[in-house]
């Protein structure tokens, strides 16, 4: 999942993942296979104030599997399993 380099130093800086902070102004759409480039066209097309939409992009896929969970590559080629959050949620400064 891309995550801005402002937004993953502070996060280093901060002790923080960046998964897991308050996030305002992301969509995220489960589409199928057969239509995924004809989604992401269209969501790059968009005339949108602030530019984000031409960074549409896949960032996962749905498998079968006998025990659900979710499962994160790394920029490093490693994977790790996203958890649930222990504990409370950061609030969000307004």
């Amino acid at each position: 999942m891309p995550v801005l380099e402002e937004v993953q130093g502070t996060c280093e800086l901060l002790g923080l993942d960046p998964l897991y902070i308050a996030n305002e102004g992301r969509f995220v759409a489960f589409v199928a296979p057969e239509d995924l480039d004809r989604a992401l066209a269209i969501l790059r097309s968009a005339q949108m104030k602030t530019g984000e939409a031409e960074t549409a992009c896949a960032i996962g896929q749905v498998v079968a599997a006998t025990t659900p969970a979710v499962i994160l590559n790394s920029k490093l080629g490693t994977t790790r399993w996203l958890d649930l959050l222990s504990g409370e949620q950061l609030p969000r400064i307004c």
